[in-house]
């Protein structure tokens, strides 16, 4: 398997022309710091624990049992919290980040200088949507391990969601000079589609694939990113085969089943794609999907049961809160998508785009200005959810339709037919809406 990931470096540096944003893929330093070694055995570590356990909820309990006997043990407690933040990922049980900071908060009294227990913190942060205390975090991890490139990547994570994008890029360029991964060629394929690289994000994501490690879930997860991308620029057969793939290695993968929904539906087999987000549902309820199912029923006319579907997502946010999730953003786009309490949708939108002042903050915000009727307000946010090179079919007709609302009929079908050409199934209400326009 190491054979395999150095081969995959190799085949970065060709492929990726030895660049992402500047130059990535040079070579890692030979003298490696005593952080740099003790990061990585820990990395090492963890990633081991998953293969010999062969799941996560075995990790768990063999760490558990072994800090029944030493409570004392830092290194045990830092890898039992990495591993709550793996079980919530797998389970979608948010109950498991407040375990999680338990976990890493003792190891962290234990040793208040381990620097991977505070990037430990971070990306708990990072998967809470806390982005500013997710950058002070990276920041402390990397004042302590300056040289380790997990650090990087919760700065340069949470430098996204605030909009430094040109600060996050050159974060992933360093992450991936010092350590060439699954986690660096993630943020490489993820930088390039922001940047509208389509060809280069998908080769990215291949070598993340090959450097999975065999790890079932980090393995199903590049696929369902891979078919993501194939799916967003309308290879619907591509993004279909991917999902597959994702749902044979790890079976009863929520996030592969509701890919491979979203899929099926882009075919016009609705009744599969229920089918395969109700299974989605049943392994992870996660806002996202149950909206998804709520859409599925609406455009099959069963407007009972996506009613229902959409009711349910308010409990879900309240559990979500209790365990210190923030979902602002996610929550005003499904109320502004739905027409439900939109003045309220638009407070949400612009506390969201205050904390979170990204492309997709500008993006919800304008889009909710749009659907309260002021879209000469809403213009400016669209200009700049767009201003990276973003191909987003999604964002390409929300502009569009705040361009109709302003009378620039014209300039809106562009921006229609923009988007359908990228994506002609990029959303189940919207885009019959699109081609409606377009015409």
């Amino acid at each position: 398997m190491k054979k395999r990931i150095l081969i995959a470096a190799v085949i970065a540096a060709s492929i990726l022309g030895g660049a992402l944003f500047g130059g990535v893929l040079r070579e890692t330093p030979n003298a490696a710091s005593a952080e740099i070694a003790r990061a990585e055995q820990q990395v090492e570590d963890f990633q081991a624990g998953f293969e010999l356990n062969a799941s996560t909820a075995a990790f768990v309990q063999g760490l558990q049992s072994k800090l029944a006997v030493d409570e004392h043990d830092e290194h045990a407690w830092l890898l039992l919290g990495l591993a709550y933040q793996q079980r919530a990922r797998e389970t979608g049980d948010p109950a498991y980040y407040s375990r999680s900071q338990g976990a890493v908060e003792r190891a962290l009294s234990l040793d208040p200088k381990d620097a991977f227990a505070v990037s430990g913190l971070g990306s708990l942060a990072l998967s809470r949507h806390r982005f500013a205390e997710a950058l002070a975090l990276g920041r402390r991890a990397h004042r302590l391990a300056p040289t380790v490139a997990r650090n990087y990547g919760v700065i340069g994570d949470a430098e996204v969601e605030l909009g430094r994008y040109e600060d996050a890029f050159r974060d992933f360029d360093t992450m991936n000079r010092l350590r060439p991964d699954l986690s660096s060629y993630a943020r490489v394929s993820y930088g390039r589609e922001l940047r509208g690289n389509t060809a280069g994000a998908i080769a990215a994501m291949r070598l993340a694939i090959d450097a999975a490690t065999g790890a079932l879930e980090p393995t199903a997860w590049t696929h369902v990113q891979l078919a993501k991308l194939y799916f967003n620029h309308g290879r619907y057969a591509l993004a279909l085969r991917e999902t597959r793939l994702a749902n044979r290695i790890f079976p009863g993968y929520a996030y592969g089943l509701d890919a491979q929904a979203q899929a099926e539906a882009a075919f016009g087999r609705t009744g599969a794609a229920i089918r395969l987000e109700r299974q989605a549902i049943d392994a992870i309820p996660l806002p996202q999907y149950v909206a998804a199912l709520g859409d599925l029923y609406r455009v099959t006319g069963q407007r009972a049961r996506a009613q229902r579907q959409y009711e349910l997502i308010g409990a879900i946010e309240k559990l979500l809160t209790a365990n210190g999730v923030k979902t602002d953003l996610e929550i005003a786009l499904f109320q502004v998508d739905h027409g439900i309490s939109l003045r309220h949708a638009l407070e949400r939108a612009r506390l969201a785009h205050a904390e979170r002042p990204s492309i997709d903050g500008d993006d919800v915000l304008a889009w909710a200005l749009a659907r309260n009727g002021r879209c000469a307000e809403a213009l400016p946010y669209s200009r700049s959810a767009l201003r990276l090179g973003t191909r987003d079919a999604l964002k390409f007709f929300h502009r569009g339709m705040i361009e109709r609302c302003l009378g620039r009929r014209a300039t809106a079908r562009t921006w229609f037919a923009r988007a359908l050409a990228l994506n002609p199934h990029f959303s189940l209400i919207w885009s019959p809406v699109a081609r409606r326009y377009a015409s």
